[in-house]
């Protein structure tokens, strides 16, 4: 892996790979749903739709049309602490995706049609993904309000309509003045590339991008809860009720060993059929219909900041009430807290996971993912190579101090209740 930094403060990352004719251009910025501003909730998604209407050589859909007519493939999306965008093209194609990319990172189509057309495209999925899909906010938007205090933790990351309606050119354009400088985002090419002309060509291309400072990272820790947080919220369109709650768990950058035993935890308890939840639960007690539990707010424990829970998430039958869900699911946690996880069990844990994250790596593109991720989050790209081995590398006794960690006392608890049933406990 070879990395370089250009003098617009644009951070590149090269992870060559022969194994196949295919390269992956992804560029990561650093800007994503906790960086929005109060008034602009749903900002960092809407930016991400803007940046592919064209830019200053490329006309509206021109994007699209170049990455596919090369055989290649293409998207973006929006995470907490990021926005990226990507290409996966034949590797004769790379200096293709590295104009289109460094050319949006220039002067996107920043456009007041172009504004007000995605404003409505946002909506429309916000109309489709949330307000008229059973479980749509459940828990993702509803549970970050009763975990958190910060306006960074708990806004709607998708935005509210009236922040999106009353978005300006004016607004877009600061917004991409701040966060897209080039010192704000992350390169990383991985694939069949030769080292020494592939630096020649990204030279070429992003040389040009002008220099803007950096903002500063946002800081979005908060001190851990010192008593139990509980809500309730009504979906008329929800089958059944439903039942979430999530634990704060140790910084994932600043602490990542202590992170990690978390990480298997939460695997431990509801990963497989084999999981602790899941025989509990669904299998023993028929208390849920479905459950599950994850660390990041998307599930996506490695590319996340503090602060961050441990969510698990129980759909359950209408006749359970919500407290018996919650006992139960809290005596599993403290049977680990006190009675430590056999070795044989962490080990299939660990087989599991690891086996998880080798798949994702499994592509050019899925790599190159990875290491740009974990060069943004944890400034080491190399990190993404090692986490297999590292989730190898914990102990009994550190999942079992993660689950002492998960205390009723510090618990945000979040029951979704169907029409029916809105009024009762």
């Amino acid at each position: 892996m070879e990395r370089f930094t250009l003098d617009n403060g644009l951070r590149v990352v090269l992870a060559p790979d022969t194994s196949v004719p295919v390269v992956a251009v992804s560029v990561f910025y650093d800007v994503g749903m906790r960086s929005e501003p109060e008034g602009r909730t749903g900002f960092a998604h809407l930016f991400e739709h803007v940046m592919f209407q064209g830019s200053a050589n490329v006309p509206k859909m021109e994007h699209a049309r170049l990455v596919q007519a090369a055989g290649g493939t293409f998207n973006g999306s929006t995470h907490q602490d990021y926005t990226n965008y990507f290409e996966a093209l034949p590797a004769e194609a790379l200096e293709r995706a590295l104009f289109l990319e460094a050319d949006r990172m220039a002067a996107p189509a920043i456009t007041e049609e172009n504004l007000r057309n995605q404003i409505d495209v946002v909506k429309e999925e916000i109309r489709v993904n949330v307000l008229n899909r059973p479980y749509g906010a459940f828990p993702w938007l509803q549970l970050p309000q009763i975990a958190f205090e910060s306006f960074a933790n708990t806004h709607d990351g998708y935005g509210s309509f009236v922040d999106l309606e009353s978005s300006t050119v004016e607004d877009a354009k600061d917004f991409f003045d701040r966060y897209y400088a080039p010192a704000n985002a992350v390169l990383c090419l991985g694939g069949d590339l030769d080292v020494t002309e592939t630096e020649k060509l990204v030279r070429r291309w992003f040389d040009a991008v002008p220099h803007r400072a950096a903002p500063p990272t946002p800081y979005t820790g908060e001190p851990s809860p010192t008593g139990p947080r509980h809500g309730v919220v009504v979906d008329a369109l929800a089958p059944a009720p439903a039942v979430a709650i999530a634990w704060r768990v140790p910084d994932p950058v600043a602490d990542l060993d202590t992170y990690l035993g978390t990480v298997l935890l939460s695997e431990l308890l509801s990963e497989g059929d084999a999981s602790r939840l899941e025989l509990r639960l669904v299998h023993r007690d028929h208390l849920a219909v479905a459950q599950s539990s994850y660390v990041g707010l998307f599930g996506d424990p490695f590319d996340v900041r503090d602060a961050t829970t441990l969510t698990t998430q129980v759909h359950h039958p209408a006749d359970v009430t919500p407290d018996r869900v919650l006992a139960a699911v809290h005596e599993e946690i403290e049977k680990v807290a006190q009675d430590g996880v056999g070795r044989d069990e962490l080990t299939r844990v660990q087989a599991r996971t690891s086996a998880q994250l080798l798949r994702g790596a499994d592509s050019v593109l899925g790599r190159t993912l990875g290491f740009a991720s974990a060069e943004l989050i944890h400034g080491r790209a190399e990190l993404a190579g090692e986490l297999a081995a590292r989730l190898a590398a914990v102990t009994p006794e550190a999942v079992q101090h993660a689950a002492r960690g998960l205390v009723p006392d510090t618990a945000a608890v979040l029951e979704l209740r169907t029409a029916e049933k809105g009024t009762t406990r």
